[in-house]
């Protein structure tokens, strides 16, 4: 039986603000007016009754999805930003004049090493000042210097725009889940996630395709003034349709509305922190994702094991074009068509995660109340496909099997992935609530990291073992991991309920 109104305020009310656990305050967060908060606060602002227009929860469902469906578009395109200069790295190189292989590696993933610190800043700053505004400004910033890698003159110029490049396109990956919770009601969040999610993954897969025949028929420098044009595009129209989503900034807007028109300086929302000064609530946001991949143990295992896989898909994008290209003899547009083997894979797996969130879940919901660990599932089957897509793709490739084989791999790869993948996302959102862009940005940071670093080791890797054990060395580590959501599924609800393994937000 669900608590009563009146109990779940009384517990509030004995929680202090500074060490509410996420899901808690995020309860609180879309409570209406007849969930106030007893009546010895009357300065507290709340929504204006449980159909406020103000509040994102109460929008429109076409505005809510054309708002996620605008997320994912952006996501999609600094997805595709990611990899699809993989093709093309051959002409880059030759027209900088440079041939050092580690190089050609880094001319990929150094964007991705934007990933790797950029949600330290953007998530703490969009739950300061909103989701919105970190997304315009970066949207711009993003737009800008990919005009600038397309008018680079030598590699060094290159890179470091690039690398900028990375660091304005983690906005959209960090925010969007806090996007979709500020958004959707619990019920509608895992499809939301889902839409969400085709951008990052799609986009990966479709940019070596397109950036493959755009840069062998019109130049390197195309493919990045086709991700300047989509960014154009795609920019207009969030600085159109985006508005802030996030109910702590709306209400504290809100209360500080309030104190002018009604010269009552007591009004605040219950997120306004009354015992912490700016600099101190700012310095609490900025280490709050440090803080919560060091001190949570579920994000730092998650972090651990989506980094292996994130980092694995970023080796297999790199090397990709150099594999296709000298076993098989691909041209660099037929290498870029090597790439939907995992885009195949991904979709599948997506389809996979979507048919068992409508009917498992559902099933589930009628008889007991819905926990995270629902979404996990899928990731032990993901656990057991991703080495396995490795062992097919790396020995196929070894032999110069036919080349549907390793694409097929590269598949089972992608299928795996992608069940590990999406259920991590929607667990993060659903256990943090509130702090969701925070779990996100803690667990974008180490997968971009690694996402970024390994690839550097891949043709030196692929040199002295051999497409085949270098591939199967991969496996392995992946079959260690096996039992990491296999403990998740048993025990993350102790560990999320344990007192002793929370963490002060």
């Amino acid at each position: 039986m669900r608590p009563s109104t009146e109990e779940r305020e009384s517990e509030l009310e004995k929680t202090p603000s500074s060490e509410m656990t996420p899901t808690t305050e995020a309860n609180d967060t879309t409570r209406s007016d007849s969930e106030k908060v007893s009546s010895d606060e009357p300065d507290i602002v709340h929504w204006d009754g449980k159909d406020d227009p103000q509040n994102p929860q109460n929008w429109s469902l076409p505005r809510k999805w054309c708002l996620v469906g605008l997320i994912s578009a952006v996501t999609f395109n600094i997805s595709m930003a990611s990899t699809v200069t993989a093709p093309a790295v051959p002409l880059i190189m030759a027209g900088f004049k440079q041939t050092n292989a580690e190089l050609q590696s880094f001319v990929v993933s150094v964007y991705i090493l934007g990933f790797a610190f950029g949600p330290l800043v953007v998530a703490p700053l969009s739950e300061l000042y909103g989701r919105s505004p970190i997304l315009h400004i970066t949207n711009i910033v993003f737009l800008t210097f990919n005009i600038a890698c397309a008018v680079s003159t030598n590699l060094t110029m290159f890179t470091v725009f690039r690398f900028i490049v990375g660091l304005m396109a983690c906005t959209p990956l960090t925010l969007g889940g806090g996007f979709i919770y500020d958004l959707m009601p619990a019920e509608r969040r895992a499809r939301a996630l889902m839409i969400w999610t085709m951008g990052p993954l799609m986009g990966p897969v479709l940019g070596p395709v397109i950036g493959g025949y755009l840069a062998q028929g019109a130049g390197w420098q195309w493919v990045f003034w086709l991700v300047t044009i989509l960014s154009a595009i795609l920019t207009t129209a969030c600085l159109i349709f985006v508005r802030e989503t996030y109910a702590p900034v709306l209400l504290t807007r809100k209360a500080a509305a309030l104190r002018k028109q009604t010269n009552n300086p007591a009004l605040r929302s219950r997120f306004d922190s009354s015992q912490s000064s700016p600099r101190d609530t700012f310095l609490r946001a900025i280490v709050r994702p440090t803080k919560m991949l060091l001190c949570a143990p579920i994000v730092t295992l998650l972090a651990l094991y989506t980094a292996m896989n994130y980092a694995y898909m970023y080796l297999l994008f790199t090397t990709f074009t150099y594999v296709f290209m000298s076993s098989y003899d691909f041209s660099e547009g037929e290498a870029g068509l090597a790439y939907l083997g995992l885009g195949v894979g991904f979709i599948l797996g997506l389809l996979a995660t979507g048919l068992y969130s409508d009917r498992y879940l559902n099933r589930a919901r009628l008889t007991r109340p819905a926990v995270p660990e629902d979404h996990l599932p899928p990731m032990v089957l993901g656990a057991v496909l991703v080495p396995a897509g490795l062992f097919i793709y790396g020995w196929t490739a070894q032999y110069a099997v036919h080349w549907i084989a390793p694409i097929v791999g590269t598949g089972v790869f992608g299928f795996g992935m992608l069940l590990a993948f999406m259920p991590v996302q929607v667990y993060l959102v659903q256990t943090y609530t509130v702090f969701a862009a925070s779990a996100i940005a803690s667990n974008t940071v180490l997968r971009s990291l690694l996402g970024a670093v390994l690839p550097l080791v891949a043709p030196r890797l692929y040199d002295d073992l051999g497409y085949g054990w270098g591939n199967s060395l991969l496996g392995f580590i992946a079959v260690a991991f096996i039992p990491a959501p296999v403990s998740l599924l048993k025990y993350g609800a102790a560990i999320r309920s344990n007192p002793k393994l929370q963490v002060r937000l």
